[in-house]
Protein backbone atom coordinates (compact mmCIF):
# COMPACT_ATOMS: atom_id res chain seq x y z
CA UNK A 1 0.00 0.00 0.00
CA UNK A 2 1.57 3.48 -1.37
CA UNK A 3 2.61 5.58 2.09
CA UNK A 4 1.42 9.06 2.54
CA UNK A 5 3.75 11.97 3.47
CA UNK A 6 2.00 11.94 7.15
CA UNK A 7 2.93 8.30 7.23
CA UNK A 8 6.78 8.77 6.22
CA UNK A 9 6.59 11.53 8.79
CA UNK A 10 5.24 9.39 11.65
CA UNK A 11 7.52 6.59 10.51
CA UNK A 12 10.69 9.08 10.53
CA UNK A 13 9.84 11.11 14.62
CA UNK A 14 9.35 7.08 15.67
CA UNK A 15 13.09 6.38 14.45
CA UNK A 16 14.25 9.66 16.02
CA UNK A 17 12.41 8.46 19.48
CA UNK A 18 13.71 5.26 19.10
CA UNK A 19 17.40 6.75 19.01
CA UNK A 20 16.98 9.13 21.59
CA UNK A 21 15.96 6.01 23.59
CA UNK A 22 19.31 4.51 22.66
CA UNK A 23 21.78 7.12 22.78
CA UNK A 24 19.83 9.50 25.82
CA UNK A 25 22.69 9.67 27.58
CA UNK A 26 24.13 12.04 25.15
CA UNK A 27 21.94 14.31 26.40
CA UNK A 28 23.00 14.01 29.77
CA UNK A 29 26.35 15.38 28.94
CA UNK A 30 28.05 17.98 27.75
CA UNK A 31 30.79 15.42 26.19
CA UNK A 32 30.44 13.44 22.64
CA UNK A 33 32.90 11.60 20.97
CA UNK A 34 32.81 9.10 17.78
CA UNK A 35 33.67 8.84 14.20
CA UNK A 36 33.42 11.68 11.76
CA UNK A 37 32.80 10.24 8.48
CA UNK A 38 34.46 12.98 7.99
CA UNK A 39 31.90 15.50 7.94
CA UNK A 40 32.09 19.52 8.39
CA UNK A 41 28.73 22.35 8.16
CA UNK A 42 29.38 25.89 7.45
CA UNK A 43 26.06 27.70 8.07
CA UNK A 44 25.19 30.93 6.30
CA UNK A 45 23.10 32.64 8.77
CA UNK A 46 25.14 35.67 10.30
CA UNK A 47 27.24 35.83 7.36
CA UNK A 48 29.95 36.94 7.17
CA UNK A 49 30.11 35.59 10.98
CA UNK A 50 29.03 31.99 10.82
CA UNK A 51 28.67 29.07 13.02
CA UNK A 52 30.89 26.29 11.71
CA UNK A 53 31.70 22.68 13.10
CA UNK A 54 31.88 19.02 12.68
CA UNK A 55 28.97 16.51 12.50
CA UNK A 56 30.01 13.73 14.84
CA UNK A 57 27.80 10.39 15.38
CA UNK A 58 28.33 8.82 19.17
CA UNK A 59 29.17 5.88 17.70
CA UNK A 60 32.94 4.97 16.18
CA UNK A 61 33.70 2.92 13.07
CA UNK A 62 33.46 3.26 9.86
CA UNK A 63 30.66 6.12 9.59
CA UNK A 64 31.29 7.35 6.26
CA UNK A 65 27.59 6.32 4.90
CA UNK A 66 26.36 9.14 6.95
CA UNK A 67 27.78 11.77 4.84
CA UNK A 68 28.10 9.97 1.42
CA UNK A 69 25.36 11.07 -0.58
CA UNK A 70 26.38 9.14 -3.78
CA UNK A 71 26.09 6.26 -1.93
CA UNK A 72 22.95 6.56 -0.93
CA UNK A 73 20.96 5.65 -4.01
CA UNK A 74 17.94 2.98 -3.56
CA UNK A 75 18.19 4.06 0.21
CA UNK A 76 14.92 4.94 1.32
CA UNK A 77 13.74 8.45 3.08
CA UNK A 78 13.56 7.06 6.17
CA UNK A 79 17.38 5.68 6.20
CA UNK A 80 18.81 9.09 4.60
CA UNK A 81 16.64 11.10 7.62
CA UNK A 82 17.81 8.26 10.15
CA UNK A 83 21.71 9.07 8.80
CA UNK A 84 21.52 13.08 9.07
CA UNK A 85 19.70 12.44 12.67
CA UNK A 86 22.77 11.03 14.15
CA UNK A 87 25.39 13.34 13.50
CA UNK A 88 25.60 15.69 16.19
CA UNK A 89 26.57 18.86 14.51
CA UNK A 90 29.01 21.16 16.92
CA UNK A 91 28.89 24.64 16.33
CA UNK A 92 31.06 27.64 16.86
CA UNK A 93 31.12 31.58 15.44
CA UNK A 94 33.92 32.04 13.43
CA UNK A 95 34.14 34.99 10.68
CA UNK A 96 34.55 33.96 7.18
CA UNK A 97 37.83 35.24 7.12
CA UNK A 98 39.30 33.92 9.86
CA UNK A 99 40.45 30.00 8.28
CA UNK A 100 43.99 30.75 9.75
CA UNK A 101 42.90 30.08 13.38
CA UNK A 102 43.80 26.64 14.76
CA UNK A 103 39.95 25.49 15.31
CA UNK A 104 39.37 25.83 11.32
CA UNK A 105 43.28 24.03 10.68
CA UNK A 106 41.56 21.17 12.14
CA UNK A 107 38.90 21.12 10.60
CA UNK A 108 40.98 21.45 6.72
CA UNK A 109 43.10 18.27 8.41
CA UNK A 110 39.74 16.44 9.18
CA UNK A 111 38.41 17.40 6.12
CA UNK A 112 41.31 15.73 4.12
CA UNK A 113 41.08 12.12 6.12
CA UNK A 114 40.24 9.21 3.99
CA UNK A 115 38.24 7.42 6.08
CA UNK A 116 36.21 8.09 9.37
CA UNK A 117 38.13 10.58 12.03
CA UNK A 118 37.56 9.52 15.59
CA UNK A 119 36.48 12.97 17.36
CA UNK A 120 35.37 14.42 20.91
CA UNK A 121 33.68 17.45 21.16
CA UNK A 122 32.97 19.19 24.56
CA UNK A 123 30.23 21.35 24.37
CA UNK A 124 29.12 24.65 26.45
CA UNK A 125 26.04 22.71 27.71
CA UNK A 126 24.01 19.74 26.93
CA UNK A 127 23.45 19.02 23.05
CA UNK A 128 19.83 19.43 22.42
CA UNK A 129 17.76 17.04 21.07
CA UNK A 130 15.08 19.14 19.48
CA UNK A 131 14.37 18.40 15.58
CA UNK A 132 12.40 20.49 13.64
CA UNK A 133 10.42 17.86 10.92
CA UNK A 134 8.28 20.76 8.97
CA UNK A 135 8.58 19.44 5.37
CA UNK A 136 10.51 22.39 4.40
CA UNK A 137 13.91 23.01 5.79
CA UNK A 138 16.14 19.76 5.31
CA UNK A 139 16.68 18.62 9.01
CA UNK A 140 19.81 18.11 11.82
CA UNK A 141 20.51 16.08 14.13
CA UNK A 142 21.46 17.26 17.84
CA UNK A 143 23.06 20.54 18.04
CA UNK A 144 25.50 22.41 20.65
CA UNK A 145 27.83 24.88 21.28
CA UNK A 146 31.52 23.49 20.73
CA UNK A 147 34.03 24.66 24.31
CA UNK A 148 37.06 22.68 22.70
CA UNK A 149 37.32 19.69 20.29
CA UNK A 150 39.91 17.44 19.28
CA UNK A 151 40.72 15.00 16.33
CA UNK A 152 42.56 12.13 15.78
CA UNK A 153 45.39 11.87 13.37
CA UNK A 154 44.59 10.10 10.05
CA UNK A 155 45.94 9.45 6.55
CA UNK A 156 45.52 12.28 3.96
CA UNK A 157 44.13 12.21 0.59
CA UNK A 158 46.83 12.81 -1.40
CA UNK A 159 45.09 14.51 -3.97
CA UNK A 160 43.12 16.86 -1.83
CA UNK A 161 45.97 17.25 0.01
CA UNK A 162 48.14 18.41 -3.16
CA UNK A 163 45.54 21.08 -3.81
CA UNK A 164 45.22 22.20 -0.40
CA UNK A 165 48.67 23.16 -0.29
CA UNK A 166 48.77 25.18 -3.43
CA UNK A 167 47.95 28.61 -2.84
CA UNK A 168 48.90 29.84 -6.15
CA UNK A 169 45.59 27.08 -7.59
CA UNK A 170 42.81 29.52 -8.40
CA UNK A 171 39.78 28.12 -6.06
CA UNK A 172 38.16 27.00 -9.66
CA UNK A 173 40.61 25.38 -10.84
CA UNK A 174 40.96 23.40 -7.76
CA UNK A 175 37.47 21.92 -8.04
CA UNK A 176 37.82 20.71 -11.60
CA UNK A 177 41.57 19.12 -10.98
CA UNK A 178 40.14 17.56 -8.40
CA UNK A 179 36.83 16.09 -10.16
CA UNK A 180 38.92 14.98 -12.93
CA UNK A 181 40.56 13.06 -10.71
CA UNK A 182 37.85 11.11 -9.29
CA UNK A 183 37.23 12.90 -6.13
CA UNK A 184 33.73 12.73 -5.00
CA UNK A 185 31.66 15.87 -5.51
CA UNK A 186 30.25 16.01 -1.98
CA UNK A 187 34.16 15.73 -0.44
CA UNK A 188 34.90 18.94 -3.25
CA UNK A 189 32.16 20.46 -1.86
CA UNK A 190 32.77 20.47 2.33
CA UNK A 191 36.71 21.00 1.18
CA UNK A 192 35.59 24.13 -0.53
CA UNK A 193 33.16 25.28 2.22
CA UNK A 194 35.94 24.86 4.67
CA UNK A 195 38.32 27.78 2.73
CA UNK A 196 40.74 24.90 1.16
CA UNK A 197 41.23 26.48 -1.98
CA UNK A 198 42.17 29.28 -4.12
CA UNK A 199 44.48 32.02 -3.45
CA UNK A 200 42.19 34.76 -0.80
CA UNK A 201 41.07 32.10 0.74
CA UNK A 202 37.39 32.30 3.07
CA UNK A 203 34.98 29.74 4.53
CA UNK A 204 31.59 29.04 2.41
CA UNK A 205 28.28 28.46 3.61
CA UNK A 206 27.37 24.85 3.00
CA UNK A 207 24.24 25.63 0.93
CA UNK A 208 26.09 28.01 -1.22
CA UNK A 209 29.37 25.39 -1.37
CA UNK A 210 27.23 23.02 -3.15
CA UNK A 211 25.55 25.17 -5.36
CA UNK A 212 28.85 26.48 -6.53
CA UNK A 213 31.30 23.19 -6.92
CA UNK A 214 28.00 21.81 -8.85
CA UNK A 215 28.19 25.00 -11.09
CA UNK A 216 31.92 24.84 -11.65
CA UNK A 217 32.61 21.75 -12.73
CA UNK A 218 29.16 21.54 -15.03
CA UNK A 219 30.40 24.51 -16.59
CA UNK A 220 33.93 22.91 -17.27
CA UNK A 221 32.15 19.71 -18.82
CA UNK A 222 30.13 22.14 -21.07
CA UNK A 223 33.02 23.76 -22.71
CA UNK A 224 33.80 20.22 -23.98
CA UNK A 225 30.52 19.23 -24.83
CA UNK A 226 30.48 22.10 -27.30
CA UNK A 227 33.13 20.48 -29.16
CA UNK A 228 31.59 17.18 -29.62
CA UNK A 229 29.36 15.71 -32.68
CA UNK A 230 25.83 16.24 -32.07
CA UNK A 231 23.52 13.42 -30.70
CA UNK A 232 21.87 11.71 -33.86
CA UNK A 233 18.62 9.85 -32.17
CA UNK A 234 16.35 11.44 -29.20
CA UNK A 235 16.40 9.03 -26.72
CA UNK A 236 14.20 9.07 -23.40
CA UNK A 237 15.75 8.14 -19.55
CA UNK A 238 13.56 7.87 -16.25
CA UNK A 239 14.09 7.50 -12.70
CA UNK A 240 12.13 7.14 -9.65
CA UNK A 241 13.32 7.80 -6.04
CA UNK A 242 12.24 9.67 -2.81
CA UNK A 243 9.18 10.55 -4.04
CA UNK A 244 11.06 12.29 -7.21
CA UNK A 245 10.09 11.24 -10.30
CA UNK A 246 13.15 12.32 -12.98
CA UNK A 247 12.49 12.17 -16.81
CA UNK A 248 15.44 13.11 -19.36
CA UNK A 249 14.34 13.49 -22.81
CA UNK A 250 18.25 14.31 -25.42
CA UNK A 251 17.47 15.17 -28.92
CA UNK A 252 19.59 16.10 -31.48
CA UNK A 253 20.54 19.69 -31.71
CA UNK A 254 23.42 22.28 -30.07
CA UNK A 255 23.74 21.99 -26.87
CA UNK A 256 20.67 23.85 -24.90
CA UNK A 257 19.76 22.84 -21.77
CA UNK A 258 16.61 23.00 -19.38
CA UNK A 259 15.07 21.89 -16.06
CA UNK A 260 11.98 22.13 -14.81
CA UNK A 261 10.23 21.03 -11.58
CA UNK A 262 6.48 20.84 -10.84
CA UNK A 263 4.50 19.93 -7.16
CA UNK A 264 1.48 19.72 -5.65
CA UNK A 265 1.08 22.19 -2.86
CA UNK A 266 -1.23 20.92 0.38
CA UNK A 267 -4.43 22.67 -1.35
CA UNK A 268 -3.68 19.94 -4.58
CA UNK A 269 -2.62 23.14 -6.57
CA UNK A 270 0.54 22.59 -9.37
CA UNK A 271 3.33 24.88 -9.01
CA UNK A 272 6.32 25.24 -11.24
CA UNK A 273 10.11 26.11 -11.54
CA UNK A 274 11.53 26.48 -14.82
CA UNK A 275 15.05 27.23 -15.95
CA UNK A 276 16.80 27.48 -19.69
CA UNK A 277 19.51 27.99 -21.03
CA UNK A 278 22.01 27.65 -24.63
CA UNK A 279 25.40 27.98 -25.01
CA UNK A 280 25.36 31.69 -23.71
CA UNK A 281 24.89 30.07 -20.65
CA UNK A 282 22.76 30.87 -17.69
CA UNK A 283 21.56 34.91 -17.48
CA UNK A 284 20.00 34.80 -14.07
CA UNK A 285 19.39 33.11 -11.22
CA UNK A 286 17.61 30.00 -11.37
CA UNK A 287 14.18 29.55 -10.10
CA UNK A 288 15.11 26.04 -9.31
CA UNK A 289 18.10 26.94 -7.25
CA UNK A 290 20.65 24.28 -7.07
CA UNK A 291 18.64 21.78 -8.34
CA UNK A 292 19.28 23.54 -11.60
CA UNK A 293 23.07 23.24 -11.53
CA UNK A 294 23.02 19.35 -9.76
CA UNK A 295 21.10 18.56 -12.77
CA UNK A 296 23.44 20.07 -15.12
CA UNK A 297 26.12 18.44 -13.93
CA UNK A 298 24.56 15.08 -14.06
CA UNK A 299 23.41 15.88 -17.52
CA UNK A 300 27.18 17.54 -18.97
CA UNK A 301 28.89 14.10 -16.99
CA UNK A 302 26.72 11.53 -19.57
CA UNK A 303 27.36 13.47 -22.68
CA UNK A 304 30.86 14.07 -21.73
CA UNK A 305 31.30 10.54 -20.89
CA UNK A 306 29.54 9.48 -24.06
CA UNK A 307 31.59 12.31 -26.47
CA UNK A 308 28.09 13.95 -27.81
CA UNK A 309 26.46 17.06 -27.70
CA UNK A 310 22.19 17.96 -27.56
CA UNK A 311 19.69 19.65 -26.48
CA UNK A 312 18.21 18.28 -22.83
CA UNK A 313 15.31 18.96 -21.04
CA UNK A 314 15.05 17.63 -17.68
CA UNK A 315 11.25 16.75 -16.06
CA UNK A 316 11.33 16.44 -12.21
CA UNK A 317 8.23 15.62 -10.56
CA UNK A 318 8.12 16.39 -7.17
CA UNK A 319 5.45 13.66 -5.46
CA UNK A 320 3.78 14.05 -2.09
CA UNK A 321 5.77 11.06 -0.58
CA UNK A 322 8.96 13.09 -0.85
CA UNK A 323 7.43 13.85 2.83
CA UNK A 324 10.89 15.52 4.55
CA UNK A 325 13.61 17.25 1.81
CA UNK A 326 17.06 16.31 1.84
CA UNK A 327 18.87 18.52 0.04
CA UNK A 328 19.74 18.70 -3.77
CA UNK A 329 22.52 15.94 -3.55
CA UNK A 330 19.22 13.79 -4.64
CA UNK A 331 18.55 15.68 -7.45
CA UNK A 332 22.20 15.20 -8.76
CA UNK A 333 22.20 11.81 -7.93
CA UNK A 334 18.53 11.07 -9.23
CA UNK A 335 19.64 12.14 -12.40
CA UNK A 336 23.13 10.77 -12.55
CA UNK A 337 20.94 7.06 -11.49
CA UNK A 338 18.51 8.09 -14.71
CA UNK A 339 21.17 8.74 -16.87
CA UNK A 340 22.72 4.44 -16.54
CA UNK A 341 19.00 3.36 -17.40
CA UNK A 342 18.60 1.53 -20.74
CA UNK A 343 17.26 4.62 -22.86
CA UNK A 344 14.02 4.78 -24.90
CA UNK A 345 14.82 5.46 -28.27
CA UNK A 346 12.02 7.36 -29.96
CA UNK A 347 12.06 9.21 -33.67
CA UNK A 348 11.37 13.43 -32.55
CA UNK A 349 11.25 15.34 -29.49
CA UNK A 350 7.32 15.30 -29.78
CA UNK A 351 7.33 11.57 -29.59
CA UNK A 352 9.94 11.57 -26.54
CA UNK A 353 8.03 14.13 -24.24
CA UNK A 354 4.93 12.05 -25.13
CA UNK A 355 6.78 8.85 -23.50
CA UNK A 356 8.53 11.07 -20.89
CA UNK A 357 5.14 12.33 -19.81
CA UNK A 358 3.22 8.85 -19.29
CA UNK A 359 4.68 8.16 -16.48
CA UNK A 360 4.02 11.68 -15.26
CA UNK A 361 1.06 12.90 -13.36
CA UNK A 362 1.13 16.28 -14.50
CA UNK A 363 0.15 16.48 -18.60
CA UNK A 364 2.61 17.19 -21.38
CA UNK A 365 0.73 20.78 -22.08
CA UNK A 366 1.72 22.30 -18.11
CA UNK A 367 5.19 21.16 -19.40
CA UNK A 368 5.28 22.88 -22.56
CA UNK A 369 3.39 25.78 -21.56
CA UNK A 370 6.71 27.28 -18.91
CA UNK A 371 9.15 25.12 -21.79
CA UNK A 372 11.47 28.14 -23.17
CA UNK A 373 13.16 25.02 -25.04
CA UNK A 374 10.52 24.09 -26.44
CA UNK A 375 10.05 28.15 -27.82
CA UNK A 376 13.42 27.34 -28.89
CA UNK A 377 12.86 23.98 -30.20
CA UNK A 378 10.03 25.30 -32.55
CA UNK A 379 11.81 28.09 -34.06
CA UNK A 380 14.03 27.04 -37.37
CA UNK A 381 17.76 27.88 -37.31
CA UNK A 382 19.55 29.17 -40.19
CA UNK A 383 20.48 25.64 -41.41
CA UNK A 384 16.82 24.96 -42.26
CA UNK A 385 17.34 27.19 -45.42
CA UNK A 386 19.81 25.19 -46.76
Amino acid sequence: MKRTAADIRKAIESNWKEYLSRYGNLFSSNHVDGSTPPSVFVGAYGYPKVLVGPMLPPVHGDTMILDAPEKWTGKSLEDIVNYRLSLVRGIKPVKIDDVGQKYIENLQEMSMSEKSTDAEMELVKNASPTVSIDGDSPIFGPIGEIKSAKFSNSSSDKNIQRTFYDCDLLANDAIVELYNRGIEISRIQKCFSIGMFGKNRKLVPTRWSITATDDIVSKSLVEKILEYSVLDTPLVFSYDHLGNFFAVVMFPGRWMFEMQEAWYDEQGNVGFGSDFEDVKGLTHYPETAGAHFASRLAVAEYLDENKIQAAVMVLREIRPEYAVPVGVWQVREGIRMALKQKPSVVSNFQEGLDFACKKLSIAKKEWLAHSKLYLAKKQKSISDFF
